[in-house]
C-alpha cells in the first residue's frame, strides 16, 4: 500500500486535469497491478473522469453545472460564505469525491480519451488536497 497527497492550486471554478500528476506519482513506485483510490478532501470540489482531447468538453460541463445550480442567494439558506458556497456544495453532491481506477502494469487503466479532473466549484482560487491511495500486488 502506498499513499500520497497532491496539492492542486485552482484559479476558481473549472475543471483541472490532474492525470499527469497522478501518473507521475505512480511512475515513481514499483507497482504491478492494483487499485488506485483518488479522493478529494473537500466539500466544495469534486472529481471526475472525462474526455481530455477536446477542451470544449470541460468548458461545456462547467457551463452546464453553472446553469443547473445557479448562484442565487434567494434559493439557499446557507449563504454566509458567499453566493457560490451552497451551489458548490450541491455541485459536489451531484458529482464524485472519490474515484477508483484500476492500475495495470504500473499505469492507470484509463481509456484513450480519458483524463482525471479536479472539479473546482468555488469562484475564488483554492488549494485542494487530493489523496491518492494505492493497493497493489507488489
Amino acid at each position: 500500500m502506498d499513499s500520497h497527497t497532491l496539492q492542486v492550486a485552482t484559479r476558481g471554478k473549472g475543471l483541472y486535469e490532474i492525470t499527469g500528476q497522478i501518473a507521475g506519482w505512480l511512475g515513481g513506485l514499483r507497482v504491478g497491478n492494483g487499485l488506485l483510490t483518488v479522493f478529494v478532501q473537500h466539500t466544495s470540489a469534486s472529481l471526475t473522469i472525462q474526455e481530455n482531447a477536446d477542451p470544449d468538453v470541460v468548458h461545456d460541463l462547467a457551463t452546464f453545472f453553472n446553469r443547473l445550480v445557479p448562484e442565487d442567494n434567494r434559493l439557499y439558506r446557507h449563504t454566509m460564505e458567499g453566493p457560490d458556497d451552497m451551489p458548490a456544495h450541491i455541485r459536489a453532491a451531484l458529482t464524485l469525491t472519490q474515484l477508483s481506477i484500476p492500475v495495470i502494469r504500473g499505469r492507470m487503466a484509463l481509456g484513450t480519451w480519458q483524463g482525471v479532473y479536479l472539479f473546482e466549484h468555488r469562484t475564488s482560487p483554492h488549494r485542494r488536497n487530493v489523496l491518492l491511495h494505492l493497493i497493489s500486488d507488489t
